[in-house]
């Protein structure tokens, strides 16, 4: 029996062995994927019960509110209030937008580099340890006193909190390749850049994602921080400003406009996931 050469060489053409591979199967936080209208509503009546039983627990309780405001005194605030939150959330995305830009880009290309060159990773990565197990809070007012009070403290900040988080990942991913399909590609007189933007790249994608969410996290959480730390903008400063004044339901606020963000970042990525990486290797 003749076997063809297509019968030996790989394809990469997304054939599923046993379900799709997408980001809710890399993290515990499995519940965005593929849900039904039933689980729908479980999540639902959860989330009703949780704080309706909170809602009732402050009112019987009678909690003042300047310790903890009812759910419904949140909600009212958030909605007629926002006009006033929306300039500092447009502040705290742009920061996030253009620091996760500047971080992701540079995490993505030294990983790259360090996959293909031992000795640059052996010179980056003490660097990198040392970025990943530092506080770029810590660094805002160095910052400050050299640019200012301006956005790009908190640019640079969010750029090296989010970028060691995707090179890590990133250049993870790029190991985890089969070498089988490199050394198949190779004997067919692939070269190294075409080996890596045809192989190493796409079936890295997965963990290459999961570099760009946690980043993304990151930046969100040093933004915030840095905006507390030295900003007149920003929901971060709203933060300091509304615990200031104990004003409590603006101060909850901010913090459900935060976890929205979160939840939508984590979404976003999730969608991604689906769309550039839902296959299994």
């Amino acid at each position: 029996m003749s076997v063809k050469l297509e019968d030996e060489i790989p394809s990469f053409r997304g054939e599923a062995h046993g379900g799709e591979a997408n980001l809710a199967n890399w993290s515990a936080m499995r519940a965005a994927g593929g849900k039904n209208s039933r689980e729908i509503g479980l999540i639902l009546l959860v989330a009703a019960i949780v704080l309706g039983g909170a809602e009732a627990l402050i009112r019987g309780y009678h909690v003042p509110l300047y310790v903890m405001p009812p759910p419904s005194i949140i909600a009212l605030t958030l909605v007629t209030n926002f006009h006033f939150f929306l300039p500092h959330i447009l502040i705290t995305l742009q920061e996030l937008a253009v620091g996760f830009a500047i971080g992701a880009t540079v995490g993505f290309l030294l990983a790259m580099v360090v996959t293909q060159f031992p000795l640059a990773e052996k010179i980056v990565t003490p660097y990198i340890l040392l970025l990943v197990t530092t506080p770029m809070i810590a660094l805002v007012p160095l910052l400050i006193l050299k640019l200012g009070f301006g956005l790009a403290p908190r640019i640079i900040a969010v750029a090296l909190a989010s970028g060691p988080m995707v090179m890590i990942n990133s250049s993870t991913g790029f190991r985890r390749v089969d070498l089988a399909k490199i050394a198949l590609a190779r004997s067919f007189g692939a070269n190294a850049l075409q080996v890596f933007t045809q192989i190493r790249i796409p079936m890295a994608m997965p963990m290459v994602i999961v570099g760009l969410m946690v980043g993304s996290i990151f930046g969100l959480l040093t933004a915030v921080g840095a905006e507390m730390v030295g900003g007149q903008d920003g929901i971060g400063s709203r933060l300091t400003y509304y615990s200031s004044l104990i004003q409590m339901p603006q101060f909850f606020a901010c913090i459900v406009i935060l976890a929205a963000i979160g939840l939508a970042i984590y979404l976003f990525f999730h969608w991604v996931a689906r769309r550039f990486a839902g296959w299994e290797a």
